[in-house]
């Protein structure tokens, strides 16, 4: 029986920043089952239109590839998202998956990386690996998309979690809570003397070059620097990780024995 690999990510348009997160990611999950062929799927509709038109690359989205593999006659199909919290954009991927289920004798999906409580105290186990060594005043603030979907919650409860165990890190999000202000305003009355910003997202693209290191007025590095706290980004996805990419390979072995526990 034809087996495949399928990889999804929210896909990015920085080729290098692709090569050193979702490659990375890809290559560490293809040497986990030697037998599967590995294919690529971006759920972002936005870039892969902006690779199509600027690049000539097409990308698939997942419908696209797993008609694409059934096709082909692949039979057995384990999928891993690369995503980090259970939002729309997984949401999506599970929407296609159940649709595609009768071309395929087996279908598997692997979690994001937020997924049960045990990943949120490996991801801070496997964050503590990446940030730079802190003076005692010194904190690391993560940089995570948001989501107007409910999935938005990972983000607060990993920044409890860590507020919690007195990890020397905070968590805010783009586009919902916890938002900057509020980190800003807590590392103020904190003494923070100065924090590292990373993002907490998958590849280093354009929310962390522009929303949180550029120069612009309302970056997260600009705002920190004008409220008395120095800020010094670090442009590096999560993708980047050696740690983080277990926790990936680790989920996608968790689904494959669940499937085959199922099967028995």
């Amino acid at each position: 029986m034809k087996k495949a690999l399928l990889v999804v990510s929210f896909g990015t348009s920085y080729h290098d920043t692709c090569e050193k997160n979702i490659v990375a990611c890809e290559r560490e999950l293809a040497a986990s089952c030697p037998d599967r062929d590995l294919f690529r799927a971006f759920t972002s509709g936005m870039i892969i239109r902006k690779l199509e038109r600027r690049d000539g690359i097409h990308i698939d989205t997942p419908l696209q590839a797993l008609q694409r593999l059934a096709d082909l006659g692949y039979r057995d199909v384990a999928i891993q998202s690369l995503h980090i919290i259970n939002g729309d954009e997984y949401e999506k991927i599970v929407r296609e998956v159940q649709e595609m289920r009768p071309r395929f004798a087996r279908l598997t999906l692997g979690a994001p990386l937020l997924s049960s409580h045990d990943d949120y105290a490996q991801l801070m186990q496997a964050l503590r690996q990446q940030m730079p060594p802190l003076a005692a005043s010194e904190k690391v603030v993560f940089m995570g998309h948001g989501a107007s979907h409910h999935a938005f919650a990972a983000y607060a409860c990993l920044d409890h979690m860590m507020t919690a165990q007195g990890f020397p890190a905070r968590v805010g999000a783009v586009e919902s809570y916890p938002e900057v202000d509020i980190l800003i305003d807590g590392l103020s009355r904190e003494g923070v003397s100065a924090v590292h910003l990373m993002p907490l997202m998958l590849v280093a693209g354009d929310h962390a070059i522009n929303d949180m290191a550029s120069d612009e007025e309302d970056s997260w590095k600009t705002r920190f620097n004008a409220a008395g706290i120095p800020a010094t980004p670090w442009l590096s996805g999560l993708g980047e990780n050696p740690a983080v990419r277990a926790m990936f390979v680790a989920h996608l072995r968790q689904a494959l024995s669940a499937a085959m526990e199922a099967a028995a």
